[in-house]
């Protein structure tokens, strides 16, 4: 067992199985961002199993996360808009949200991109790391109501 794999097993025992658990009990707000870390977290697990057992096929899997999970947090927000707007995350869970999604990337990303080094991993290594922050943070952001999803009453 070497380093990357340890660090991915502590992340999924120390984040994800919480992250997990968040999106599977309590109310809608609590389900909405621990699905929006849990896939951020799954991710991250991607990338560095990808480097601890050498094989880049596993990076494409955590691109395909960077781009659908962010993407599926602003679907439930935009489904739920109504129930998130009656009864918001606090601004506790979305200011932690916020700096996981910052922090937690380029902690990860960074000391693969120096691992693997120039080449086509390399670039994909970045796309993730930047499409893992920008969306997380946009999801983030919706799903705290700050930014306008709900579906307005047309008359007909």
């Amino acid at each position: 067992m070497n380093g990357w794999l340890l660090a991915a097993a502590a992340v999924l025992a120390l984040g994800v199985a919480p992250a997990v658990w968040g999106a599977t009990t309590g109310p809608l707000r609590r389900r909405v961002v621990a699905q929006n870390v849990a896939t951020l977290l799954v991710c991250l697990v991607m990338l560095l199993l990808a480097q601890g057992y050498a094989r880049p096929s596993y990076i494409d899997l955590g691109l395909v996360l960077a781009v659908l999970g962010p993407a599926g947090t602003l679907v439930y927000a935009r489904l739920f808009a109504d129930e998130l707007a009656a009864d918001p995350p606090t601004a506790r869970v979305t200011y932690a949200m916020t700096v996981l999604s910052a922090a937690a990337p380029p902690l990860v990303v960074l000391p693969l991109c120096v691992a693997t080094g120039p080449g086509r991993s390399l670039v994909k290594l970045l796309v993730i790391g930047v499409l893992l922050t920008a969306g997380n943070v946009i999801s983030g952001r919706a799903v705290s109501g700050r930014t306008p999803l709900r579906r307005e009453a047309h008359d007909g």
